[in-house]
């Protein structure tokens, strides 16, 4: 446990891997959105509402269909302080993965 710890402040301090990205979450639709984010939170989108993120950069976000979990995206620099359409984005990924 110590070592870990001390792993964690030793790569921030020197900015290695720990970079933040913030972004929005946007729930366009008018039903509920729940995702899952590992190690950090589960949310739930609200309809219509934005969800303000400060991410790290690879962290990857999932979202479920039909009680599976799908991958939704995986952070990174290009979604610094953007919004992220998160109803849209299932959409497109349930096309790609054929469900």
């Amino acid at each position: 446990m110590k070592k870990t710890f001390l792993t964690f402040v030793l790569l921030f301090a020197f900015g290695i891997g720990l970079h933040a990205v913030p972004f929005t979450l946007r729930n366009s639709s008018l039903q509920s959105i729940y995702l899952k984010i590992p190690g950090v939170m589960n949310p739930n989108l609200s309809p219509m509402s934005n969800s303000g993120v400060d991410l790290q950069e690879g962290q990857k976000i999932f979202f479920f269909h039909k009680r599976k979990k799908y991958l939704l995206l995986e952070v990174t620099d290009e979604l610094a302080g953007k919004k992220v359409v998160v109803d849209k984005l299932i959409r497109e990924r349930k096309k790609e993965l054929g469900i």
